[in-house]
């Protein structure tokens, strides 16, 4: 029950993040954005919610407020800065309303982790895949919004901002923390940033860097790879059809966050986390040199990355909320989140710069050093320092 809340309250809190995919391409038209200017009004939520994942660290909010306080402040505050957004006048002010939505979002990922993981000691990594499942058919709805004609922008932010605040509403119904709640404590930096130094909690934040370089790269233009493909391009439907592809290419990746909970749960946090990496990494260099092939294969391989790409995102939450000092959960998962979107912000802008001019194989290729990194990580977590084989 508490696990079905807390899913369902961060899916509508984030509807506000999502909509970044909606509207983007229509106030490009609207306002005559360049490409730069497009790409930046995507980049500013994930900007915002680093800032904001950042103060919830460094001022101990994330520890010393109960988490589903914070997520229906963050989500009131989403919601309202979102719904501005009808008022903007232009590209500046719309700038601004969406690094302002991207910090009080980080209000409501961060402490839904946290609380989940409240509920939860055996099974953790599985319940975080649900929870982040969610958010994965959430990011993947724009596309089928897309292929099913779209909607006007000023419905979309509407009815976003309402969902938003239903789902701040909906923290309400969450009674207390779980079974097992973390520490509560007065918030002191010095430990706060002790508990993400950790030998542990150092190498799942760099693993996780390396899955968010990846990540929403692939998520953001995986339709734009698609729709440029020969079997897409310049048919009927092509858009339409390109569209519906990249939904099931994303949205498949809810199925993986729960088979990255299971393999997580019975093998290891860090294995599970390995064997994604190595499929999603592996399957963005096969797209790099097949992407000219029949389009049945291209567009199965690139349902294998999205299935993937995503399966790891849990276990490396789960892996700090067990290895950062118990006290400092929240400073450090939020501190974890920043350091992955602030990642995610140079890949968003890196890959349509570089498909536009070198090529496809060149942006892929660039996605994949993000897992290589995370591989080197992780391999090194399981090693202990005098090189016993972590289990």
């Amino acid at each position: 029950m508490a696990l079905g809340l807390i899913a369902l309250a961060t899916l509508l809190s984030m509807s506000v993040w999502f909509s970044a995919s909606f509207v983007v391409p229509q106030l490009q038209q609207l306002w005559n954005l360049t490409s730069g200017q497009s790409s930046l009004l995507t980049i500013a939520v994930q900007l915002g919610f680093v800032l904001g994942a950042l103060t919830l660290a460094a001022t101990g909010l994330a520890d010393a407020v109960p988490g589903r306080r914070l997520m229906c402040a963050g989500a009131l505050g989403a919601a309202a800065v979102n719904l501005g957004l009808l008022w903007a006048p232009g590209f500046a002010v719309a700038l601004l309303m969406r690094m302002l939505t991207g910090a009080f979002l980080a209000a409501v990922y961060p402490p839904a982790l946290k609380e989940v993981s409240s509920w939860f000691q055996r099974g953790r990594g599985t319940a975080l895949g649900v929870m982040i499942g969610a958010l994965t058919l959430g990011s993947a709805a724009p596309q089928l919004v897309k292929a099913a004609g779209g909607l006007d922008w000023q419905l979309v932010i509407v009815a976003t901002s309402v969902l938003t605040a239903a789902g701040g509403s909906t923290t309400l119904l969450i009674r207390g923390s779980g079974p097992f709640p973390f520490p509560k404590s007065v918030f002191s930096l010095k430990s706060a940033l002790r508990a993400s130094r950790s030998r542990r909690v150092l190498l799942a934040n760099v693993g996780y860097a390396g899955h968010m370089w990846e990540l929403y790269a692939m998520w953001a233009w995986v339709g734009t790879f698609l729709a440029g493909l020969d079997g897409f391009a310049g048919s009927p439907n092509g858009a339409q059809n390109a569209a519906f592809a990249a939904f099931l290419c994303i949205g498949v990746g809810a199925i993986g966050c729960l088979v990255g909970g299971r393999i997580g749960d019975r093998f290891g946090r860090a294995r599970s986390a390995l064997i994604s990496l190595v499929c999603s990494g592996g399957a963005a260099v096969v797209l790099a040199f097949i992407h000219s092939l029949p389009l049945p294969l291209v567009v199965a391989v690139c349902a294998f990355w999205g299935f993937w790409v995503i399966a790891d995102s849990a276990q490396f939450s789960a892996m700090v909320t067990e290895n950062a000092d118990q006290r400092y959960v929240g400073s450090a998962v939020s501190f974890q989140l920043a350091i992955g979107y602030v990642t995610t912000a140079a890949t968003i802008y890196l890959v349509p710069v570089l498909a536009e001019n070198a090529s496809w194989t060149a942006a892929l290729l660039v996605l994949a050093l993000g897992p290589a990194v995370g591989i080197g990580a992780l391999l090194t977590y399981l090693t202990r320092p005098d090189g016993e084989v972590d289990r």
